[in-house]
């Protein structure tokens, strides 16, 4: 019989519209005005710390909807942003220093929704609100690190390979390897040639040393990896200490922009973004004397560091371990001092360094220094930022055993800088420093007004489009106009769906450019069916004709639209990407409302049914 579905396909599609719209039900919910405490340099937050919370608000008579300890957090929701806002003050002076007061907005949402997974879209910052950075990489230290790293790994190979050499060591941007023996220039050379690729040999005309400079490529892959590694690290950071979701993308050679919606602290944001905390293992300089390097005569291939009681160590340039080979950390207690302690878990090539410095140093001093890179706010010729770094001894053991891939480091005043220790370096060491140049806050209030401008433009264009439909189409504009209402619906459901996806306000005028378009294939649908009818067939093969005949054109007029937004989604960015996330999500579903939903419709209403006439 024509235009009659099968049962299973009508509760196909009406499964599908329930669904979406299940999923898009929480949005309708909005957010609420809230107050994220925490505990700074790893303190806890307990229940007593909530009591405590309680009665300060009780105290200053500011009103809460609820107060809850979650994830080691406290959240306070607020019915307003005057209440959240004086909260903050109140709590900011009565918490004093050891707790971290931070503005927030917290979803709405239904008990019974949350627990199926059900949750709003993620805003963009120009919809919500909250801080926007603009951090620019030292891409001099990741340049410096990747040159201690070659010396590092030639210097092993050499001494693996047996081959003698008196140094390896810096040379302008290179590095420069000076062998004992003539006779070994071309055996070391073809085995430092098999190192990496992207380095390029010169023999020096004694024909007893090499001259190693990386290749264009090699500095051009060095400084994209500072760039790329640094990017996964501070995700990891922000999602580390419960700021999710954030906006974390390259800009230009050196820079990265990140985007924390939702988040109005810039205080807190900037704690978490800008640590630049990391690990050295040096080994203890007992040779030479401690007070003559304090002086100033301080011995080649040493440096002199301070403790935290401001007491001078002096130790051994070469590094055994950087912090970038660290893939685990924890904090604890020592088991035999009880003293706290951070537990260490490294990748398979720190594992080898740290077992290859410790092999033959059983018994020495062996200190771990923790670095810190702060940008000075002066620039160098170049235009990039002045870094200063700042290293302290955080402790100093003597070596038991041949170390591996797991150890334990002591030195820790408190568990809570234990803790705080090693939080950072489980979220990961930066390549290279970062610095914010550029931060900016978009208040709640913008955030709303721009939310408020873009739903009527969305309306606006919804109900001249739903006008247009029903008075040109007549009863079939209205079945158009039940799957523009469906369409809207599975947008903002699949929208809350996919983990990531962010709407802004450029994905706002690709939900209105959606709205329009939504309709073409309706209107190409219905218009085949008036030139069958015109034709003189019948109604049901008029409606049958009309839906089959249309149905390649309008796939590919939006299979081409489909691929343009996928490519504006490939090589844009920011405003560019909301665009072409909402515009592609509305075209897959517009075709689903517009051919299967319509044609559900028709069927059920017209289907099957002897008919004279149609009202379209």
């Amino acid at each position: 019989m024509l235009n009659k579905y099968p049962l299973w396909k009508s509760l196909m599609v009406v499964f599908i519209l329930i669904f979406g719209a299940i999923y898009a039900l929480p949005n309708i919910y909005g957010e609420d005005p809230a107050v994220q405490i925490s505990g700074k340099r790893g303190l806890d937050v307990t229940a007593s710390t909530l009591d405590a919370v309680k009665q300060q608000l009780d105290g200053a008579n500011i009103g809460y909807r609820s107060a809850a300890l979650e994830n080691g957090q406290i959240l306070i929701r607020f019915s307003n942003y005057e209440n959240q806002q004086n909260a903050r003050d109140s709590l900011v002076k009565g918490l004093g220093d050891e707790y971290s007061v931070a503005l927030n907005l917290t979803p709405a949402t239904p008990e019974w929704l949350a627990n199926i997974g059900a949750v709003p879209m993620k805003l963009g910052l120009d919809l919500s609100g909250g801080v926007h950075f603009l951090m620019e990489v030292d891409m001099k230290t990741a340049m410096e690190r990747a040159q201690t790293n070659m010396i590092d790994t030639f210097r092993a190979k050499l001494r693996e390979e047996k081959i003698r050499y008196k140094r390896v060591s810096e040379s302008g941007t290179g590095v420069e390897v000076v062998l004992r023996n003539i006779d070994d220039l071309e055996q070391a050379e073809s085995i430092l040639k098999r190192v990496d690729p992207g380095y390029v040999f010169v023999d020096n005309e004694d024909k007893l040393s090499l001259k190693v400079t990386m290749s264009e490529q090699k500095i051009k892959e060095t400084r994209e990896n500072a760039i790329s590694q640094n990017i996964t690290i501070i995700r990891n950071r922000v999602n580390e200490l419960g700021v999710a979701e954030p906006l974390v993308q390259r800009q230009g050679q050196k820079h990265i922009v990140v985007e924390l919606p939702g988040v109005q602290d810039t205080a807190k944001a900037k704690e978490i973004l800008g640590a630049t905390a990391t690990l050295s293992f040096h080994m203890v300089d007992q040779e030479n004397d401690l007070m003559s390097a304090v002086n100033g005569r301080v011995p080649p291939g040493s440096f002199v560091v301070y403790d935290q009681d401001n007491r001078p160590v002096l130790l051994k340039k070469r590094s055994i371990l950087q912090g970038e080979h660290i893939v685990g950390a924890n904090s604890g207690r020592d088991q035999q001092t009880q003293q706290p302690a951070v537990y260490v878990d490294l990748d398979a090539a720190g594992g080898d360094k740290m077992s290859r410095g410790t092999k033959g140093n059983v018994g020495k001093p062996m200190a771990t220094v923790f670095i810190e890179s702060v940008a000075t706010g002066e620039k160098n010729p170049d235009g990039s930022l002045k870094f200063d770094k700042q290293l302290e001894v955080i402790s100093v053991a003597t070596i038991q055993s041949r170390l591996g891939r797991s150890f334990q480091i002591t030195g820790q005043p408190n568990p809570a800088a234990a803790h705080n220790l090693a939080l950072l370096l489980r979220a990961g060491a930066l390549i290279a420093p970062i610095a914010i140049v550029e931060e900016r806050t978009v208040g709640p209030s913008l955030g709303a007004e721009n939310v408020q401008l873009g739903l009527q433009a969305i309306l606006w264009g919804f109900a001249l489009v739903l006008a247009f439909m029903m008075f040109y189409y007549r009863k079939f504009g209205v079945v158009a106009n039940l799957a523009l209402a469906a369409n809207l619906i599975l947008i903002v459901g699949v929208m809350s769906l996919i983990p990531g996806a962010t709407l802004t306000l450029p994905g706002m005028a690709g939900i209105v450019l959606t709205v329009g378009m939504a309709v073409d294939a309706n209107v190409l649908i219905f218009e085949r069916i008036r030139e069958e009818l015109r034709e003189g067939k019948s109604v049901q093969q008029s409606i049958h004709h009309g839906y089959d005949a249309a149905f390649s054109t309008i796939f590919d007029a939006n299979i081409t639209t489909l691929i343009a937004a996928i490519i504006l989604f490939a090589v844009g960015t920011g405003p560019i990407k909301g665009f072409a996330v909402t515009l592609s999500i509305g075209i897959i579903t517009s075709m689903f409302t517009s051919i299967i939903g319509t044609r559900a419709v028709v069927n059920a209403i017209w289907g099957g049914k002897k008919l004279d006439k149609l009202s379209i």
